[in-house]
């Protein structure tokens, strides 16, 4: 096979990655007449000067980081240009603080994370300490969603905290070396930070925006333009290995083929941690969700909602085009894949976030979807029409 016919991926040692991983081991993209290669890739600036050059032909990759790529805010300089035809997960991220930090946050149990947030600002003004901050790139997910939480409990992250930039493979050792205090991060780091007694969880990103999209699948626009049905194909394979990871009775097996060493390296027990179904779920961990709640639509609502937050805290200019950038997230390309597999299609591409505590139905065709709540920490409101 010649190497234009191979789709190149690029991917972190993430749990996030699990769609694609089972893609490629389980057979759903030799299924569909592709040779997937998977490219384990240190940072995500790494993936994201690889998808600009054309190294790459699809990544998994940050919401905000792919909408920064449009805006050229970030990395990349390349002629390439990307699309979002899915998402890969929600939720998943856990906000750890080193232990002499989280012991006094969390006081004797667990607690709301805007109590934690608040504990956590009285903390930093009785130390007079300045915490230092990991997260995973400028543009992310983990990012805005720390922001977030540090907002919410009255701590101003331009002033009250200092962030740094560190890889998610990198951030245990980070904490165990004390260059950082805490990060902010997927899974399954922050329970790998646990299980090393260097840190413990005092929020999740469940907690601050419940099932907000946390990874997406981008690709070439010009693949997309040019070769529709190899897109479609690849569609197809991603959607149908995300719903096998969702199922809670396949947790073993993803596992499993996600602890090999050339993917995430790690114990399959540390990754069943962070799977659905596991009893880390059931105990209310934050687990990423790979198919339920309409995971895999690519919502330009979402879209809106980070570069809202990507202004609020001064990455966007008051004259940005931001509709330009949350047009790369085509729900367009992931209807026509699910639809071809049977899988419920939203009514609408663009949904309000915040007004949902409890289950809720979707309308879709041919049936509804069952949704989980929406919320977010500070009871806020998105509406992506105003």
């Amino acid at each position: 096979m010649t190497s234009e016919a191979v789709f190149h991926i690029g991917i972190l040692r993430l749990t996030d990655a699990a769609p694609l991983i089972v893609a490629r081991e389980g057979g759903y993209f030799a299924a569909e007449n592709i040779e997937a290669v998977l490219s384990v890739e240190p940072s995500w600036a790494n993936v994201a000067d690889k998808l600009a050059y054309g190294l790459l032909d699809g990544a998994m990759l940050l919401p905000p980081l792919a909408m920064a790529l449009e805006l050229g805010l970030s990395g990349g300089g390349g002629p390439e240009a990307i699309v979002v035809p899915a998402a890969l997960s929600l939720n998943g991220n856990t906000v750890t603080l080193a232990e002499r930090w989280a012991t006094p946050v969390l006081g004797a149990g667990s607690a709301p994370a805007i109590e934690t947030a608040r504990r956590f600002g009285a903390l930093t003004r009785e130390r007079g300490e300045k915490p230092v901050l990991a997260v995973v790139h400028s543009f992310s997910t983990h990012n805005l969603l720390l922001r977030y939480w540090l907002a919410a409990g009255g701590i101003d992250p331009e002033r009250d905290v200092t962030f740094t930039v560190v890889p998610p493979a990198e951030t245990v050792d980070a904490l165990r070396a004390r260059r950082i205090d805490g990060f902010c991060a997927g899974a399954p780091w922050g329970a790998v930070a646990a299980r090393a007694r260097l840190g413990r969880t005092v929020a999740t990103s469940n907690a601050i925006w419940s099932n907000g999209t946390e990874k997406v699948f981008a690709v070439r626009r010009r693949i997309a333009e040019e070769q529709p049905a190899r897109i479609q194909a690849v569609l197809r394979a991603m959607l149908r290995a995300a719903a096998f990871c969702d199922a809670p009775t396949n947790a073993a097996a993803v596992a499993g083929l996600l602890a090999q060493e050339h993917y995430l390296g790690l114990p399959a027990d540390i990754i069943m941690t962070s799977l659905p179904g596991t009893a880390a779920a059931r105990m209310g961990a934050d687990i990423p969700t790979f198919c339920a709640n309409a995971a895999n639509v690519p919502w330009p609502s979402h879209a809106k909602w980070f570069l809202s937050q990507m202004r609020r805290w001064g990455y966007l200019g008051v004259d940005t085009d931001a509709q330009s950038a949350a047009a790369i997230f085509r729900p367009d390309l992931y209807a026509d894949a699910a639809a071809a597999i049977g899988m419920p299609v939203p009514a609408t591409p663009i949904k309000s976030e915040g007004r949902h505590e409890s289950t809720w139905l979707l309308p879709a065709s041919p049936r509804p979807i069952a949704m989980g709540p929406d919320r977010f920490i500070d009871g806020a409101v998105f509406d992506p029409a105003d």
